[in-house]
């Protein structure tokens, strides 16, 4: 009897010791963004906890019950952010407090958020700056002088999709999209920039997530004229790859790609974490239920620059379609501006994984697209800019897309500058022009900065053949060898070929 009693008591110490800690917290990791900073926990399963302040010194205390750790809080990257330094310990046997030591004051706020596709179980904590130690970003607006004299700038709002917890589509060898979608963003920023008239408006420019709401919020705080989201895909069959253009649809989706995209893109908070849902901006949606009356004229202008985009993206990336596609993307319901979401291509594909990771492809996507957004704006630019004051005193398109039947005299003389001039730009000795070529128009706004854009310089390494250059920079053969007048495919070790952008 007394040996089996024995053996209960075994049973019953082995029970209760395996689950004194039913949670285990896995991982850690941290984020900065530019209003606040974000601790995430990953956990084996859902845990009760509680987060509280503590001042002299000030401190930010987070109890995990019935909760142990299993990872190194000190591997946390604390630079830039209100913590100083993070440490835990064992309380009341079974639970575990972590302390973050603070230098400024912060307004807390902590969400569980399920597993999904991409992560567990996770305790999300989110350290609002406050007070002076908020570095708001400033809002930069045309000045009045710029205003009265009608050379206001267009203002482009780029958002880089997914970001910080939430990577986005993993495609071959591990790519994330959010770190393909940041890059090809800044590339567009940085052209931008370059662009008389033109001033780009980064929705986040560095490694952190921002919420659908939150997206359209800092366009319009920017009062941008448009608003484009960089996006990349993934899909089960490897065999899936190109570039889609995206605009808003009040009706549903053009076709079942588009609906499944949509679906994606629309639940990524639930990925990127947001939390419960808030009561504090009732109005603001009510509002936005007033706003979709203006939605029609902006996407019938979204369908337009979406043409142009994809005519210039045609020469650069393989088209998987090559008309405007519609759904109900969230982050396009701008309801005020033209908007478009642009899906680069296919992670999961090898050929789309490589041209998206490569630099060189990178600049050639961004260029596309600036082009395309600086031909929509041309045939329409807003009232008071630059662009609407230079096209009405005479100034010519930036680029013009050459068409069935068109010869360089008559596109000459069509926009007012002469044929050596047109020549020169564009870098042609004879007269040859072939349909699709994009021609630099001297004396367009943006000309100057396109004609940099239109041939890059590469030197031919040792094991290069003239045809894998012309794979890795996503161009035609023949392009490279009429752009370098080349007769035939030989090649030596460096040589400076002349590489086109289109």
């Amino acid at each position: 009897m007394g040996k089996r009693w024995g053996f209960i008591v075994a049973l019953l110490c082995c029970f209760v010791s395996t689950t004194a800690h039913a949670a285990v917290i896995e991982g850690v990791r941290s984020y900065r963004a530019p209003d606040y900073t974000r601790i995430v926990f990953d956990l084996s399963e859902q845990v009760e906890h509680q987060v509280f302040s503590l001042e002299n010194p000030r401190r930010l205390v987070i109890d995990l019950s019935n909760a142990s750790l299993a990872t190194e809080l000190s591997v946390l990257d604390l630079s830039e952010t209100p913590i100083t330094n993070i440490r835990s310990a064992s309380r009341n046997q079974n639970d575990t407090r972590v302390v973050l030591d603070l230098n400024a004051q912060v307004r807390p706020r902590s969400f569980l958020l399920s597993e999904n596709q991409q992560y567990g179980e996770r305790l999300v904590i989110d350290l609002y700056d406050t007070g002076a130690s908020v570095q708001s970003e400033r809002i930069v607006t045309a000045s009045a002088a710029d205003v009265d004299n009608n050379k206001r700038d267009i203002v482009v709002a780029i958002s880089a999709g997914h970001g910080g917890e939430d990577p986005g589509a993993i495609g071959v060898g591990g790519i994330q999209e959010k770190q393909i979608v940041l890059a090809i963003s800044r590339e567009i920023e940085r052209i931008l920039n370059q662009m008389p008239g033109y001033r780009p408006v980064m929705i986040r420019n560095d490694d952190y997530y921002v919420d659908l709401r939150g997206r359209t919020t800092i366009a319009h705080q920017h009062n941008a004229d448009f608003f484009i989201a960089i996006h990349a895909d993934a899909f089960s069959s490897s065999r899936a790859r190109g570039a889609t253009v995206y605009a808003l649809s009040q009706r549903g989706a053009t076709s079942e790609q588009a609906r499944r995209l949509a679906e994606k893109e629309n639940g990524a908070d639930l990925i990127g974490g947001v939390g419960s849902v808030s009561l504090s901006d009732k109005d603001e949606v009510l509002a936005s239920v007033l706003l979709d009356l203006s939605m029609t004229a902006s996407i019938a202008s979204s369908l337009e620059a979406g043409d142009k985009i994809i005519a210039s993206l045609s020469s650069v990336a393989h088209m998987r379609r090559t008309n405007v596609e519609q759904a109900a993307f969230m982050v396009l319901k701008q309801a005020d501006i033209p908007s478009l979401l642009i899906e680069s291509g296919y992670v999961t594909n090898a050929s789309d994984a490589r041209n998206l990771s490569s630099p060189a492809y990178q600049q050639q996507f961004a260029a596309a697209v600036v082009r395309g957004i600086i031909s929509y704006f041309y045939e329409t630019p807003p009232r008071g800019t630059l662009v609407a004051w230079h096209k009405i005193n005479g100034g010519g398109p930036a680029s013009y897309v050459v068409s069935r039947g068109d010869n360089l005299s008559d596109i000459a003389e069509r926009f007012n500058v002469s044929l050596a001039s047109l020549k020169a730009a564009n870098n042609i000795s004879g007269s040859v022009i072939h349909v699709g070529q994009e021609l630099i128009i001297p004396n367009g706004l943006t000309a100057p900065v396109l004609a940099q854009l239109t041939f890059r310089e590469h030197v031919v390494s040792r094991g290069e053949s003239l045809s894998q250059i012309a794979e890795d920079y996503a161009i035609p053969l023949q392009r490279i060898r009429d752009s370098n007048q080349l007769r035939n495919d030989v090649i030596r070790i460096g040589q400076v070929l002349r590489i086109p952008s289109s």
